[in-house]
């Protein structure tokens, strides 16, 4: 197919530098970008296939700007539910020790199929161990069956507990050995055209697995190359403990230290953050994936976002891992962003009346962070929002239904305040990816099916 048109559509929402909202407008897909945008006068029919839209609101492909999805097949584990993240993790690594290359392409397509039905046409995943002959490859091809644009980071553990760090040495691997295959992946893989499927990055998981060394040199490989750097950062108390006994640095500062301060660099959760600390990201370009369920379901905390947003720092929404949120669903993941900022505000004061209250976290703020933040924060301009001459990158949710009774006075809005929806259509580059609420190239029953079997198996050992 080289053209689509999608007519009738009750709302667009463009995010566009107007941030538009559009009635009963249409929308022409070309070989993948969008080349028309327009009423039914301005804009002819003709196309190779049409899609009537009527009573459907558009919204830009959610951008999911970290996540790990291995993790989909430790959900709900029972003895990590009550628990911080050091002792999550320690819970979990000797259980994700068994992961098998089979293991990581299941996993790959249960995550990717569960974010397209939220709404998400990009995903940024974070795979940091490779036990058993994994290898991110396995990732790569098992996302390409999927159809959602793919920023494949290759994640590494270098500092095992012989040497201070907090994974077993049984998941972690030589910085020799990391930065050869880092190379090695970039260079096979990675494509920073516009309109690209996949891209590379480098991210060595903490400070608390991975060496400085390694640090180091991963910023000099991925500046050598050209592609982004990512890590988790100021998510707990424990970590910024850790980084003032093991380097002598809070952890914003260590990253000044090993060269991790720029404008292709972002980092997950960053919770624990102070006022000069994100004054530094804003002036160098760092950003921020924002990560509010698993935040909460680890007691990490709530991470200063709207100071972000007033400061100028590119700031994403990711899901995290599906063992620290028990879901993919990006849709949701907004909802929760507003809402727990909301909580944020109120634990300030802006449940007092009065100008010095804090202000609350909108709806469209929410969607704007998970789509054009996103966008920022992973480095690109061909999506994140929906204009001529971008990638044809979208949802549609149909507005005739129970959960949005009472709400269509905003439509906008109501996609986040009421309760989160799957969407009835996703197109990623042109490409329909989610028709009529269902995977379109995916066996979803099948892939459930021996994704529990592979989660049974790991967890009986």
């Amino acid at each position: 197919m080289t053209s689509l048109l999608l007519k009738n559509i009750s709302v667009l929402v463009t995010m566009d530098g107007q941030r538009l909202e559009l009635q009963d407008t249409n929308l022409l897909i070309k070989n993948g970008m969008i080349e028309a945008i327009g009423d039914r006068e301005s804009m002819p029919f003709e196309a190779d296939e049409v899609l009537d839209l009527k009573d459907h609101i558009v919204f830009p492909g959610l951008i999911n700007t970290h996540h790990h999805f291995y993790q989909t097949l430790t959900r709900a584990v029972p003895k990590a539910q009550n628990a911080n993240l050091f002792n999550w993790l320690v819970t979990l690594y000797p259980i994700w020790a068994r992961l098998t290359p089979e293991d990581i392409r299941i996993s790959t397509q249960t995550a990717l199929s569960e974010l397209a039905l939220s709404g998400c046409t990009t995903a940024s995943d974070h795979l940091y161990l490779f036990p058993n002959g994994s290898r991110l490859d396995d990732e790569i091809e098992a996302a390409s069956q999927v159809g959602l644009r793919l920023h494949a980071s290759r994640g590494s553990m270098s500092l095992g507990e012989s040497k201070g760090g907090l994974p077993p040495d049984s998941v972690v691997d030589s910085e020799e050995e990391i930065l050869k295959d880092s190379q090695r992946l970039i260079e096979t893989y990675h494509d920073p055209a516009p309109g690209s499927m996949v891209q590379i990055v480098l991210a060595p998981c903490s400070p608390f697995s991975v060496t400085t060394e390694l640090m180091r040199q991963s910023a000099v490989l991925a500046r050598e190359y050209g592609v982004q750097l990512h890590t988790h950062l100021a998510e707990t108390q424990d970590e910024e403990d850790f980084c003032l006994e093991m380097f002598g640095h809070k952890p914003v500062a260590y990253m000044q230290e090993v060269d991790w301060i720029g404008d292709d660099v972002w980092f997950a959760h960053s919770v624990h953050v102070k006022h000069d600390e994100i004054e530094l990201y804003a002036h160098t370009g760092c950003g921020v994936a924002h990560c509010p369920s698993s935040n909460m379901r680890l007691a990490s905390g709530i991470a200063p976002i709207l100071e972000m947003l007033t400061m100028g720092v590119n700031v994403g929404i990711g899901v995290d891992g599906s063992a620290s949120n028990d879901s993919s669903h990006l849709l949701a993941e907004a909802r929760q962003a507003m809402l727990i900022s909301r909580l944020g505000a109120g634990i300030k004061g802006a449940s007092r009346s009065g100008e010095d209250a804090p202000p609350l976290m909108s709806a469209r703020q929410a969607l704007e962070m998970a789509t054009r933040g996103g966008a920022a924060v992973l480095g690109r301009e061909d999506i994140g929002s929906l204009e001529v001459g971008k990638c044809a990158d979208l949802f549609a949710i149909n507005l005739n239904r129970l959960d949005y009774a009472g709400a269509l006075h905003d439509p906008v809005a109501a996609a986040l305040f009421c309760a989160p929806q799957k969407v009835d259509l996703n197109i990623v580059g042109g490409n329909v990816v989610v028709k009529d609420g269902q995977m379109a190239a995916v066996n979803v029953p099948d892939l459930v099916r021996v994704h529990n079997q592979a989660a049974k198996r790991l967890l009986n050992g």
